[in-house]
């Protein structure tokens, strides 16, 4: 049972995380600029490209651990 939630749980983050990653602009491009990310000239990202980068870091930290989780479990 708890295989099967781990699993629901995995494929449900890898699918955020290839979608968060899409997200991100690459030089002034990425779809965060139109939610008003771009950060223009200076360097600096707006709010929503700092929480982007928060959500994909946690994205990527849950998808590691299910992915041990995972891997722990189907090994014993």
């Amino acid at each position: 049972m708890i295989t099967y939630i781990l699993v629901g749980v995995h494929v449900l983050v890898s699918g955020l995380l290839v979608l968060f990653i899409l997200l991100h602009s690459g030089k002034g491009t990425g779809l965060s600029d139109m939610f008003g990310g771009g950060g223009g000239s200076m360097g600096a990202g707006g709010a929503v490209e700092r929480n982007l980068d928060r959500i994909t870091i946690v994205a990527a930290l849950v998808f590691t651990i299910t992915t041990v989780l995972l891997g722990l479990r189907l090994s014993a």
